[in-house]
């Protein structure tokens, strides 16, 4: 079972390889120098730039790709075969205004330019509970560091997640580290904040729902 499992994701990076709008490290085309502050030309327009980190399946982004035609999405994950799936819908929908990133988020400011990108939401990441994964935490400051350079001034950064511990230390790690809270709810679907979502849901959002568990959202910007 194991060498099919690892087979099969060989075969869909494979594929992956020769979507369009996907990037991944090892390909001939892909370099971070020429990623970095290039997103306009790739897109072939300047509007906003969206990116969606852990994005998985990219089902929210491909959600405000659909429902945002003049802004543009970037979905960072660092499983491929979890954003073919993606691509395959964005190929499928004639989505001109996505693309697919594969790579760490550590190494986000590796690819996208000082004050290039305009906001970044973060839906229902790995709440890594563990005391020792605390800096894997993508609210922790080293990635807060890494957002503030490459947001625009005064840019939002979004959370959205169903675990009231990330919740609540994402508003404290936060305010630690100079971002204020500009809109909160522990409550989403009770808040009139989830019309910031335009009835876009996850597929583990779905579940948690379908489960009763309560949605965290935060807005935060860094002046």
């Amino acid at each position: 079972m194991w060498h099919t499992n690892l087979t099969t994701k060989k075969h869909r990076f494979s594929e992956n390889s020769v979507f369009l709008r996907f990037f991944e490290e090892g390909e001939e085309r892909f370099d971070t120098q020429q990623l970095a502050g290039q997103w306009p030309t790739i897109f072939g327009n300047q509007n906003s730039l969206v990116l969606e980190l852990a994005a998985g399946r990219a089902e929210y982004s491909r959600g405000l790709a659909k429902t945002f035609p003049d802004k543009n999405f970037v979905a960072v994950d660092i499983k491929g075969h979890r954003l073919r799936y993606g691509v395959r819908d964005a190929i499928e929908n004639k989505l001109q205004n996505i693309w697919f990133l594969r790579t760490i988020i550590h190494h986000l400011d590796h690819y996208f330019a000082e004050n290039e990108v305009e906001e970044i939401r973060i839906v229902h990441p790995d709440p890594r509970p563990k005391g020792r994964d605390e800096r894997r935490r993508l609210t922790h400051g080293r990635f807060l560091a890494m957002y503030e350079r490459v947001l625009k001034p005064g840019w939002l950064l979004r959370l959205k997640t169903d675990d009231v511990d990330l919740f609540d230390y994402s508003l404290g790690s936060l305010a630690e580290h100079g971002w204020t809270i500009i809109d909160q709810t522990r409550d989403l679907y009770q808040s009139p904040l989830l019309a910031d979502h335009h009835g876009i849901r996850t597929h583990y959002e779905q579940r948690f729902v379908e489960q009763g568990r309560t949605i965290h959202y935060l807005v935060a910007k860094k002046l």
